[in-house]
Formats: C-alpha cells, structure tokens, sequence
C-alpha cells in the first residue's frame, strides 16, 4: 500500500495531470471572476481545497474540481517525492537541487502570501492625521469608554463575533453585547420603500428608519455596507436595543454606570505606533483632457518614538515602504483635497524574488555543468 501510494505520489505522470489541472483552474477561474466578481472568484477557485456545485433549491453541495490549495499542495508533494525518488547526490545534481528548492519556496510563498497578507486603505483629507488604516472589507463593532478627557478606551469586536443570538464578553467592559440582528450588506432609508422594513429599536438613533437586508457583495470596486442591531446588557438588565450601521455617521451614545460609552459599525482599523498628515496633494492632467497625468501626496511621517520626523513625496511607481508595510498611491478625492493610500503588509513578500534567483541560479550551474565538460572534449580534439 505505502509503496503504491509512493509510486503515485513521486510520477512524473501525476506532474504533468496537476499541471493541466492548474491550467485548466486559472482559466475558470479568470472567467468565473466576470459573473462572480474578483473576490469571491479568489476565494471559491484559489482559495479553497475543492470548487462546489449547488443544486438548485438545495442547501449542500457538491465537490466538482480541485481547488487551488488542494492543487497546490499536491504540486509541493509530488515535487518532494519526485526529488528523494530520483535525485542521486553528485556535483552534476547541484542546479537541479538549487531549481527544486526555489520551485518549493514559490509555492510555499504564495501560501504564505494568501494567509498573512493584510491590505488597507489610509484616506486623508489636506491638513488631516491619521496613525490608523481601515480594512476595505471587515468591519468591527467598536464601543468606546469616553469618560476620560485626556484618552479613549477602545475595544473593537469583528464582525465574525457579531452573528444573530452571539453574545459578545470582554474584560475591558463592564456589560454584554448580544446581537439581535446582523446584517452582512444593508440600504437604510428614511421611508417605507418596497423590500424595506421597519428598524426596530428602542434607543438612540434609527428609530425611524427602514432596513433592507442585502446579499454579499463580491465586485471589486464595490463594498458590503453592514447593519446590526445590538443590546447592551448589564448587571440589572437590558440597556435597550441600539442600531449600529456603517451608514451612520455618528456613533451611539449611552452611559452605565457613571460612565460615557460611544458604540459605532466601522471597517476594521490597524493602528500604528506612528503618525501620517497629508501636507499637500497634486493632481496633474493631460492638457486639454481630464485624463490623469500624475497624482501625489506629500505627507509629513512622525514616529516619535524613534524620534523620527520627515516628508515623503509618494505617488504613482514610488511607493513608501516604511514599517513593513508599503503605501501606493491608489486613488483620490474628487474634489483634489484628498488621498486614498493603499497599505500593503505582506510578510513573505521577498519569497517570490528569492526563489526566482534560486531557479535562475539552479539553471546556470546545470548549464553551465554540461556545457563545461563538453567545450573540454571538443577542445581536446
């Protein structure tokens, strides 16, 4: 059994099949990505062991298809078992052990990639400073202990807690959250509309307003907008029930016990130990057309603990990586008095380079083995 499954696992055969396979998911995968949107094409395809198929009507589905992780991690094992079945040590055998151990780690790297990497946006208005960026997806049910002039605390429940009859503890609070309702993507609206029903509440803002439950959303440049209703609960009881809303401009208030509490529905912020204030924004324009030319931002970089203060210019083909992470200037404001920065944090975003320099160096000295030898012998003669 043990050696069948090895003679399986290290065919050159199985090589060539996951190949075709990994062809064949690119191109559904890029196709699927115009109905389903890029994201949830990403995730269904790339991101996941199998891709399903769900009958109509029916809640369970179907595995169809390999998906990228489990394509992927069959090419890692096949490639492993390939080199102990067939490697045989020598100097004649170095490139190829080069070419496999960057093969190995461009795999790896892109995992890698998938799990740890987190991007964000950091928007700016001219005069404005932020040490924070926001999630273009998550959210988080933020509740804040105002009380005290000089400081906030904060605690940020995600939005993966804040499901229908969760009821969210934190040591930091003095109260429960349970989740009445939670709406992954909504619309509000100040009347009666068809699809709409009444928000039912019993404090604080949205009383009288209408909620309409949307699916998910998977476009790219488009956004979830989330909705809960929510109900702090102390030690005597219910505080009532709240609604918190991504279209709410401004948070909730409520007291308990003395004390000044603020509750909002915001995208998940990631917050730096250091400050970014946009001094000034550029947007130049082909003449005669609106078409852009160059758009920039200047942003004064304040890290006061390592008594680090300085401008950056940061625009299009020049990012500023600082910090681990790396800021692209990714869009503005229409009005050209703000800055939309994409900020980028990807631990293993030196991998890929790596690995290609391992291959490259791999296919040298093979080459270079065979063609060495050879110049001797036609030399000799």
């Amino acid at each position: 059994m043990f050696e069948a499954l090895y003679r399986i696992f290290t065919s050159l055969r199985l090589t060539v099949v996951l190949l075709a396979l990994s062809a064949v998911l690119v191109f559904w995968g890029t196709l699927a990505q115009v109905p389903m949107g890029l994201y949830r094409a990403q995730n269904e395809f790339f991101r996941s062991f199998f891709i399903y198929w769900q009958p109509a009507g029916s809640t369970w589905k179907i595995p169809i298809f390999p998906g990228g992780y489990l394509l992927g991690g069959l090419l890692l094992i096949n490639l492993l078992a390939a080199h102990t079945r067939y490697y045989q040590p020598g100097k004649k055998k170095i490139g190829i052990v080069f070419i496999h151990f960057g093969v190995v780690l461009l795999l790896v790297g892109q995992l890698l990639t998938d799990l740890l990497a987190v991007e964000s946006t950091l928007h700016l208005r001219v005069g404005e400073t932020k040490n924070y960026s926001e999630s273009q997806r998550d959210y988080e049910l933020a509740v804040v202990d105002v009380s005290e002039a000089e400081s906030d605390f904060v605690v940020a429940i995600p939005d993966s807690l804040l499901r229908p009859g969760a009821e969210v503890r934190h040591p930091g609070l003095p109260f429960a959250i349970r989740v009445r309702r939670y709406c992954v993507n909504s619309a509000l609206a100040t009347n009666a509309l068809p699809g709409f029903e009444r928000v039912n509440t019993t404090a604080g803002l949205g009383r009288d307003l209408w909620l309409q439950e949307l699916p998910h959303e998977t476009v790219m440049d488009r956004r979830d907008v989330p909705t809960a209703i929510v109900e702090p609960v102390g030690g005597n009881g219910s505080l009532g029930t709240w609604l918190v809303s991504a279209f709410l401009a401004r948070p909730q208030h409520f007291e308990f016990e003395g004390r000044h509490y603020e509750m909002s529905l915001r995208p998940r912020r990631y917050y730096k130990p250091f400050s970014i204030h946009l001094i000034e924004f550029k947007h130049e324009r082909y003449p005669g057309t609106e078409i852009p030319k160059n758009f920039q931002s200047r942003v004064l970089l304040d890290h006061p603990a390592r008594g680090e203060r300085r401008e950056v210019d940061i625009y299009m083909n020049n990012p500023l990586r600082y910090w681990g992470e790396t800021y692209y200037q990714a869009s503005y404001d229409r009005d050209d008095r703000g800055s939309v920065l994409q900020v980028v944090r990807n631990p293993g975003w030196l991998t890929p380079y790596f690995a290609c320099v391992l291959v490259a160096v791999g296919m040298v000295i093979q080459f270079m083995t065979h063609l060495i030898p050879f110049l001797k012998r036609r030399l000799a003669v």
